[in-house]
């Protein structure tokens, strides 16, 4: 791998920065799972539910984008930078599904999406900080609890949604096995009152998204 001084890599992840929040990331490079799928009609409220729902995941994929960037960033160990450049382009494809399924649903994007980013970027850049194996396990906690996350919205959604439903199956798919990733090389799992603060956290942002 040729690596990069910091300052080129600073300046690369302020543009993927800006992309992620200016719409101008780059397509999914993965089929989207619903895209085969029939649309169902849904009721207004229905619809408005599933566009929340969708909302709050659509801002939960920008704060893995930034997640992600601010650990590669810091990270010390090839394998780790590599880990963390490959989920994050797999989190990429979940931010476009999302951005597809917003667009279906007529549901804007949420307000606070630039703050999710930058505080992720900057928990992500500090995380790096304390070195590799707290940071992957960051990173393995930080997937449970959004696999967690996506179990309710699962049984939150309309039934009949099924491409909604598909995105989301797809998406706890990948952030399994992206947990799975970081814990096979190493990450240690993280204090109970570092994991509490998180999942407090996670229900402040995860509100905020789905009013606004």
């Amino acid at each position: 791998m040729n690596k990069q001084n910091f300052s080129d890599r600073l300046i690369e992840e302020f543009d993927r920065g800006l992309r992620t929040l200016t719409k101008s990331s780059r397509p999914a490079q993965r089929s989207n799972p619903a895209e085969s799928l029939q649309e169902n009609d849904l009721l207004a409220s229905e619809t408005q539910l599933s566009g929340r729902l969708m909302r709050v995941n659509h801002a939960g994929e920008i704060a893995a984008q930034g997640l992600y960037h601010g650990q590669a960033l810091t990270a010390r160990d090839d394998a780790t930078l590599n880990q963390m450049q490959i989920s994050a382009k797999e989190e990429e494809d979940h931010l476009a599904w999302c951005e597809q399924r917003l667009n279906e649903l007529q549901t804007p994007r949420s307000l606070i999406g630039p703050m999710w980013y930058l505080g992720s970027y900057a928990i992500g850049a500090t995380a790096g900080l304390f070195g590799d194996r707290w940071s992957l396990g960051f990173v393995a906690e930080t997937e449970d609890q959004v696999e967690k996350h996506l179990d309710s919205h699962l049984q939150k959604l309309p039934v009949q949604d099924l491409k909604s439903r598909a995105i989301i199956e797809k998406m706890k798919q990948d952030e399994h096995q992206h947990g799975q990733a970081a814990r096979d090389l190493g990450g240690k799992p993280l204090p109970t009152p570092v994991q509490k603060t998180m999942q407090l956290v996670s229900k402040v942002m995860t509100t905020g998204a789905y009013w606004v």
